[in-house]
């Protein structure tokens, strides 16, 4: 748990940083890139190459390019459609994906997770009522692509490494998950990234290299660790202790002029929708998990 207390603390500064200082200014596919390249370094000179299972290598490999990749660069381009305290408020989804892939995973089937999202939806919809704009729209939905990559990336790395014991620290192989992450990444920069909007300040890339080095590098490797030592539930608990913290910094710091009126009846609606999630199974005192897929 600490390990994941600790990640949460990081990224909750982070959040505020991509969105004050990088957003429209700094190409997304560039950014996102640059902090996989950083973060890669640290675990590159580590890396064992040779002697570790296919089935390993490939698994890390393709949770890093879901919970890095393809999450990051919705993530960014989110940040274009959505200010800082929405994308932090829409990722409050990700526990309800997480409990819905970790059933998938064990062929169980859970109904709460759907009732708790639809809920959820009507208080995203209460934060922007008065401006439901196709903008808004594309940058929720880009988030929920974020949201669902990153949900099953966590969930498939704890269950990869419970099936596949090696007597190997995982900071020795933990370097396939940034190779998976770039695969992704670079690809999506030469064919749709813009090379007129690099940093161009200092302090861009500063914050770049802070994202890379301790926000991604540290961050992943501490989150996935945490995720492998606790239950589904914790986790998914754990995924949304990021909204109070990333918050309580966007405004106090950046955005003293948001809507608190609506963003606190929206966003209580969706911290209902997750008390519904777990009260779900009491309430109708049967485990709807015992449904096999």
């Amino acid at each position: 748990m600490r390990y994941l207390v600790f990640v949460t603390l990081l990224w909750a500064v982070s959040f505020s940083l991509i969105g004050v200082y990088l957003a429209g200014k700094v190409d997304s596919y560039f950014a996102v890139l640059t902090r996989i390249v950083l973060a890669g370094l640290i675990f590159l000179p580590f890396t064992r190459w040779k002697g570790l299972p296919g089935s390993l290598k490939g698994g890390i490999v393709l949770v890093g390019s879901l919970q890095f990749g393809i999450t990051y660069v919705c993530l960014y381009q989110s940040f274009l459609y959505l200010t800082v305290p929405e994308v932090l408020l829409f990722t409050i989804f990700t526990p309800l994906y997480v409990t819905l892939i970790d059933d998938a995973l064990n062929k169980r089937f859970s109904v709460a997770p759907l009732v708790a999202t639809a809920i959820a939806v009507v208080g995203a919809g209460v934060i922007r009522y008065q401006d439901l704009s196709d903008d808004f729209i594309t940058g929720f939905l880009l988030l929920q692509v974020a949201n669902i990559a990153f949900a099953a990336g966590q969930v498939g790395y704890a269950n990869l490494i419970k099936r596949h014991p090696v007597d190997l620290p995982v900071w020795r192989f933990f370097g396939y998950f940034f190779l998976g992450a770039l695969l992704v990444v670079l690809p999506s920069f030469l064919v749709l990234g813009n090379p007129e909007k690099l940093p161009s300040t200092p302090l861009q890339w500063g914050v770049l290299a802070w994202l890379g080095l301790a926000a991604s590098g540290l961050g992943f490797y501490l989150w996935n660790k945490g995720a492998c030592l606790v239950d589904a539930g914790t986790l998914g608990i754990m995924n949304n202790a990021l909204v109070p913290a990333g918050l309580v910094v966007n405004i106090l710091i950046w955005n003293r002029d948001v809507d608190l009126t609506r963003l606190a009846i929206g966003g209580a609606i969706i911290v209902f929708s997750l008390w519904v999630n777990a009260r779900w199974n009491k309430w109708f005192h049967f485990d709807d998990k015992t449904v096999k897929a």
